[in-house]
């Protein structure tokens, strides 16, 4: 092969590569964001979990208010802590703390439905945190949290269509 044709094989290749890595890290934030793409947030604040710490949930097993000097901006929302432990705590992996199905009830995305849950009514199962929009929506999935995960992931793409972002 004639060093003219062996630049040009070698370019193309180097084109082909760097084609595929764009495609790779173009297609990366879509199956990151599935968890992230559409929080619930207060529409007059811009507050997710109605300015209630997200750490908190772990750290002390209790939903408390966050404060106005201990703000985080997130995935399209304004996220308020107790403390700069929980804020670092945060931001250094918020996908952790981040309510899942974007703090919608699990029983109602299982349904199909798109359904705020409620700050106050929640639940830590598998280490990730859930809401809910009642207490008999939180009673039903602890009855059974894996069947309710499997249907509730099933539905999830379906009613992602159906929020606003």
């Amino acid at each position: 092969m004639s060093a003219r044709r062996q630049q040009r094989v070698n370019g193309a290749t180097v084109l082909a590569g760097a084609a595929l890595g764009l495609l790779l890290i173009a297609a990366a934030p879509a199956s990151r964001a599935a968890t992230t793409e559409r929080i619930v947030v207060d529409p007059n604040r811009g507050l997710a979990l109605n300015g209630f710490d997200p750490v908190a949930y772990f750290t002390d097993g209790k939903a408390l208010t966050g404060r106005t000097d201990m703000e985080v901006t997130f995935a399209g929302a304004v996220w308020r802590f107790r403390n700069e432990g929980n804020r670092a705590a945060f931001q250094q992996d918020p996908e952790v703390y981040t309510p899942m199905f974007g703090g919608y009830d699990p029983v109602a995305v299982a349904r199909g439905i798109a359904t705020p849950g409620h700050p106050q009514i929640w639940l830590i199962t598998g280490e990730r945190l859930y809401l809910f929009y009642d207490a008999q929506a939180r009673r039903q999935f602890s009855a059974t949290p894996e069947a309710s995960l499997v249907k509730a992931e099933r539905k999830w793409p379906e009613v992602l269509l159906t929020i606003s972002p």
